[in-house]
């Protein structure tokens, strides 16, 4: 899935819906050695590449439950679903419920999972969801129906200390207190309703030489920090790792793509703590949580687009791929 404004060009789609573009579609799949008669959960269907990569190689009957936030995302899975039959199941919804999704499902146990983070061409491409800054429409920025605010909920209510803070925690934003200032500042005038208006202020109030230093925009951190806040997409994310744990088979795999830093953090420090036994503090003399292993990492280190990838697709550049089987 794409985080920046190079997915809105991409043309076609290598294994996905024309327009998007799968990263890492191979060792994606490869990291999770499908099998005939496995049965494998995308958390996050957007455009179907990994879904039909999935369905491919379990055939001829494997079966993969396609899960989106997005109802235009279940929507344009319709066709995939004819082709596949009742191999493929899709259901609407946030991937933070998975373990739900997939008891409802007849799925689980799961003999693999995959979360391919952050949003897709179709939704960056889409001026009416407010997702890019490289075209005018209205704040929105929600993934789904399920989201309680919008964008321009956050830009216009929060107070500056606030805005400051989320732009910093989400976006890791350096200049997020002038930024923060200037949009309380302009909103005063009239409240900031537009992606345009919005990427306006944040580059007016930018210093101009981190500006020429840097080749992204200087909106990106700040649309970046939005969406992550309205879509409450890292505690999505920390919800349906420990899901995915939950309905994982033994010897059954996670695989995350990330595209940034937050996002790896949490997927890093996850299977680090459960690759552990005891968890309990150093202060602690005597083990008291009980606490086993139950991931064994199989990607030691993260797994990164190769050159012709990148070159093919540049919002590619970004992402990381880790991968953890679970353990008896």
């Amino acid at each position: 899935m794409d985080t920046g404004a190079d997915g809105a060009r991409a043309a076609a789609g290598r294994g996905g819906a024309p327009g998007h573009v799968t990263v890492l579609p191979r060792e994606a799949v490869e990291g999770l050695a499908p099998r005939p008669g496995g049965r494998y959960l995308d958390g996050t269907f957007g455009g179907g590449g990994h879904t039909r990569a999935l369905l491919e190689a379990s055939a001829p009957d494997g079966r993969v439950l396609g899960i989106d936030a997005d109802p235009a995302a279940i929507a344009r899975g319709a066709a995939l679903r004819a082709e596949f039959g009742d191999r493929l199941i899709l259901r609407g919804g946030n991937f933070a419920a998975l373990a739900t999704h997939a008891r409802e499902a007849g799925l689980a146990p799961l003999d693999g999972v995959l979360l391919d983070l952050g949003l897709s061409s179709y939704q960056l491409a889409d001026r009416e969801r407010g997702f890019s800054f490289g075209g005018d429409g209205p704040l929105d920025m929600r993934f789904g129906p399920g989201a309680a605010r919008t964008a321009a909920d956050l830009v216009n209510g929060a107070d500056e200390g606030e805005l400051a803070d989320l732009l910093f925690r989400y976006g890791e934003e350096r200049h997020a207190r002038r930024i923060a200032r200037a949009i309380v500042r302009e909103r005063e005038r009239e409240p900031i309703a537009r992606t345009a208006r919005l990427a306006a202020i944040v580059a007016g109030a930018a210093p101009r030489q981190g500006r020429d230093r840097e080749r992204i925009h200087p909106a990106t951190r700040t649309f970046q920090a939005l969406r992550i806040a309205v879509n409450g997409e890292l505690e999505a994310l920390e919800e349906g790792l420990a899901g995915a744990l939950e309905v994982l088979a033994p010897g059954g795999r996670l695989a995350v793509i990330a595209f940034h830093s937050l996002e790896d953090r949490i997927v890093k420090d996850f299977i680090r703590r459960e690759a552990r036994g005891c968890v309990c503090p150093p202060r602690v003399p005597v083990c008291v949580c009980g606490h086993r292993p139950s991931l064994r990492p199989v990607t030691r280190k993260g797994v990164r687009p190769g050159e012709a990838e990148v070159a093919a697709n540049p919002r590619s550049r970004s992402a990381i791929l880790r991968v953890a089987e679970k353990v008896a």
